[in-house]
């Protein structure tokens, strides 16, 4: 029987303008780089545990129409439904909503002098992308996902 590690990971939430509180988020599923490595491809592994981001219109599911779920590669947690997938134009995989309010981790990112917020599993921290603000309603947001960080499941 493989047995796993827990992380605890602080988590800054920002409520509004100079404001912040802090939560701690345990990861219930944590795996050594070598074990990432052997279970997934390398662009995997590069972008859902080193955060890095797959060429647009490349990925597997940016023009995925049938209907069904997406979960993590990573661990199989669903994350997010075909019903709130949409073609937002940028050649990712894109959503309003996820399946779940905590399937998704969102922290700031403030990396290449842009901010953004990254997204996150909630089950074992792998990068799935970033969310935005210029979606469609009814939330208004756009969860732009890496393919590779996700696995399609069939309804």
């Amino acid at each position: 029987m493989k047995q796993f590690s827990i992380l605890a990971v602080a988590i800054l939430v920002f409520v509004g303008i100079g404001s912040c509180q802090s939560t701690t988020h345990k990861f219930t599923i944590v795996k050594s780089d070598a074990e990432w490595k052997k279970q997934l491809s390398n662009e995997a592994y590069l972008v859902t545990r080193k955060e890095g981001t797959e060429t647009a219109y490349t990925g597997a599911y940016w023009d995925n129409h049938q209907k069904g779920v997406y979960r993590c590669i990573c661990c199989d947690l669903e994350l997010f439904s075909s019903a709130t997938k949409f073609d937002s134009g940028t050649g990712w995989p894109s959503f309003w909503k996820p399946i779940n309010k905590n399937a998704v981790l969102e922290e700031n990112d403030n990396a290449f002098g842009i901010q953004r917020t990254k997204v996150t599993c909630s089950r074992c921290g792998a990068h799935l992308g970033h969310v935005f603000e210029d979606g469609p309603k009814p939330t208004g947001l756009r969860y732009c996902i890496n393919s590779v960080s996700l696995k399609f499941v069939k309804n």
